[in-house]
């Protein structure tokens, strides 16, 4: 799952050095925090928080295969 997130968020930046995206697991949890540049939090937010949300969802649909939750954090 940390691929598809990583590759997603990778498209859409300027600066690939600056993107790290680290996995807490829980017991039926995981959190991704994902942290960019300040320049390109916008561009991974989206308008209105948009693309942010079709992200989260996106996840979660893989998630519900594996039986797991997932959050999706943007750390700037």
């Amino acid at each position: 799952m940390k691929e598809i997130i990583e590759t997603i968020i990778l498209n859409l930046v300027d600066n690939k050095e600056d993107v790290e995206i680290n996995e807490v697991q829980g017991e039926k949890s995981i959190v991704y925090e994902i942290k960019v540049a300040e320049s390109d939090m916008g561009k991974v937010i989206g308008k209105q928080g948009r693309l942010a949300k079709a992200i989260r969802t996106l996840v979660k649909a893989v998630a519900t295969k594996e039986q797991k939750r997932v959050t999706i954090e943007f750390i700037g």
